[in-house]
């Protein structure tokens, strides 16, 4: 189980601005995802996360990407269960590096609440339901609150500020 060594992060997340980006698909573990990412932010000390939703795991990155500029973090939700043909890996893998480079090419922390899973029950237990083993959503948007914590004490940005790499 992933959960084995993880960190007990906690951050502040009072004056930050957050936006949860959640897939559509696999409807009840995406509730429980969804419900552990707005309970972690409200204990960070979040207050009104914007939520939005998409289709699909492949429609978070560029969701994520028009809301980088006004928000000081992101979280994206999504469940891939395997199945019989090779769109898993792709689906993984376009999740995967568009929510990288959205992070990366806006400066502006992305929890990847992600799950990538083999079968349905393995998603169910990382799901936060009752009866999980993990909470992925909670995960997520803890880590997207710690980093954005620890970038404002590196060196402010003022609110809609893009950084983009030479």
């Amino acid at each position: 189980m992933s959960g084995h060594g993880a960190p007990a992060v906690t951050a502040d997340g009072h004056g930050l601005r957050v936006a949860v980006v959640a897939a559509s698909w696999h409807e009840e573990v995406m509730t429980g995802l969804l419900d552990g990412a707005l309970r972690g932010l409200t204990e960070a000390g979040v207050e009104d996360p914007l939520v939005v939703r998409v289709p699909g795991t492949v429609e978070l990155s560029v969701a994520c990407a028009r809301l980088a500029p006004s928000h000081d973090a992101l979280v994206a939700l999504g469940v891939v269960v395997r199945g019989g043909t090779p769109h898993f890996d792709y689906v993984c893998q376009s999740a995967t590096a568009g929510l990288t480079e959205v992070a990366v090419r806006t400066g502006v922390p992305v929890g990847f609440g992600v799950l990538t899973c083999d079968d349905d029950a393995q998603a169910r237990d990382r799901s936060g339901l009752p009866g999980s083993r993990e909470d992925k959503g909670h995960e997520a948007a803890t880590a997207a609150v710690a980093t954005a914590a620890t970038l404002r004490e590196l060196a402010p940005r003022p609110l809609g500020a893009t950084v983009v790499p030479a």
